[in-house]
């Protein structure tokens, strides 16, 4: 299957991991490799304008099909152009499939699932899934929605956006292996009708993802990394359960990339922490998506390297954030972090910060998105020079406490 205007090319590949720097083109724009995808989840950056985004570098974001589809619908934003002109975000995009709130909204979220948090207490929506799709009951007006592979497909062709994925079933953690390989077959299957409906749209615009599942089990996720690789996706995504703690996150990104074609690009769906992103990056992973930086901006979190925490003078293990709620930035002059560009960090102090967060300002929300962005292009800018340069290990120390 051809994908005209699309094109991905690993540029060099690092001789001591799986790291490589790639390029991927897309009718919008080109994406250089490894990259982090913002997470535009309602055709909007909370926190930031498309002007502002592309003023901080950012190359490619995402949006997500299950909301859009709710609110304002697929065949509206079609009306309005397709997301790109909708937005006013001329790069490229990419939606996913509406597969992962399946899951959120039966089980809890992966974010919830990663810390050992897997109880839920939203009222859960979901209603069945067989297979010909998943019924749920949507959260804004309680009408019954059935999402189909098909279906998926049909709204993402309306949304606009560049890539693309398949429908699937994101397991959790807690479910058993058997119905963990039950939910992968039946996700097989909806590939299978995902990529038939694909192909009966036009060439050229958009590139379709496969979905690699099996959970915490080695020998399905190979069966499925096999599967994925015998069908005419352009591009992977690693979905599914990736276990209960970081530690066994890990394993399984290791498991679920070691079969993998990799001459395609791949996409870790859902994670974005810095000591994740630098050991998907090692795995071969080349594209990285989570809300967690804007999400983190509006609790008052901004992200910092490891020098940072040095100099506050704490324990830094395992921290990647400061909270500029907390007393102690009070009366401090000094900038989130020295070191960066952002406007933010050239303009604001943390006390300022600080005194706009208890006041309950919403400069407060977009100052520290700005610099949430900023931070996580320049920190996927550094990785892919030290890629260049053979010093992935040293570049991490700079950036992980």
């Amino acid at each position: 299957m051809e994908y005209p205007n699309f094109n991905f090319k690993i540029i060099y590949k690092s001789p001591f991991s799986k790291a490589r720097l790639g390029r991927l083109l897309t009718p919008h724009g080109s994406v250089e490799t490894p990259a982090f995808i913002f997470c535009a989840t309602k055709a909007a950056i909370k926190g930031a304008t498309p002007r502002s985004m592309r003023e901080e570098n950012t190359q490619i974001i995402l949006s997500n099909t299950y909301h859009l589809m709710l609110q304002p619908g697929a065949e509206l934003v079609a009306k309005m152009g397709g997301l790109h002109q909708f937005m006013g975000w001329s790069g490229p995009m990419l939606t996913d499939s509406g597969g992962f709130q399946i899951f959120s909204l039966g089980h809890g979220s992966v974010a919830e699932e990663v810390k050992g948090r897997r109880q839920s207490s939203r009222p859960k929506s979901l209603l069945t899934i067989n297979e010909e799709g998943a019924t749920f009951k949507s959260y804004i007006d309680g009408k019954i929605h059935t999402l189909t592979p098909e279906k998926s497909i049909q709204v993402q062709r309306g949304l606009g956006a560049d890539l693309i994925v398949v429908l699937d079933e994101c397991t959790p953690f807690h479910v058993d292996k058997s119905y963990t390989e039950k939910s992968m077959y039946l996700s097989h299957l909806w590939a299978e009708r995902s990529l038939k409906e694909f192909q009966k749209g036009p060439s050229g615009i958009q590139a379709l993802y496969g979905i690699t599942q099996g959970g915490v089990y080695s020998d399905l996720r190979r069966i499925s990394a096999d599967f994925v690789n015998s069908q005419p996706f352009f591009g992977h995504a690693v979905g599914g359960s990736l276990g209960a703690h970081k530690a066994q996150m890990a394993e399984v990104v290791e498991m679920a990339m070691e079969p993998l074609d990799p001459s395609r690009p791949v996409h870790l769906l859902g994670i974005g922490g810095m000591s994740d992103i630098f050991y998907g990056v090692e795995q071969g992973i080349d594209t990285f998506d989570c809300v967690h930086p804007t999400r983190l901006a509006r609790h008052g979190g901004a992200l910092v390297p490891s020098a940072v925490w040095q100099s506050i003078g704490e324990n830094s293990k395992g921290k990647e954030h400061i909270n500029l709620r907390n007393a102690r930035f009070r009366d401090d002059p000094r900038p989130i972090d020295e070191s960066c560009k952002c406007q933010t960090c050239q303009t604001m102090s943390r006390s300022y910060l600080h005194h706009l967060l208890k006041a309950g300002e919403l400069l407060a929300m977009q100052a520290l998105t700005l610099h949430n962005v900023h931070f996580m292009n320049r920190l996927l800018s550094s990785i892919r020079e030290a890629i260049r340069e053979n010093r992935l290990d040293a570049e991490k120390k700079k950036w992980v406490a």
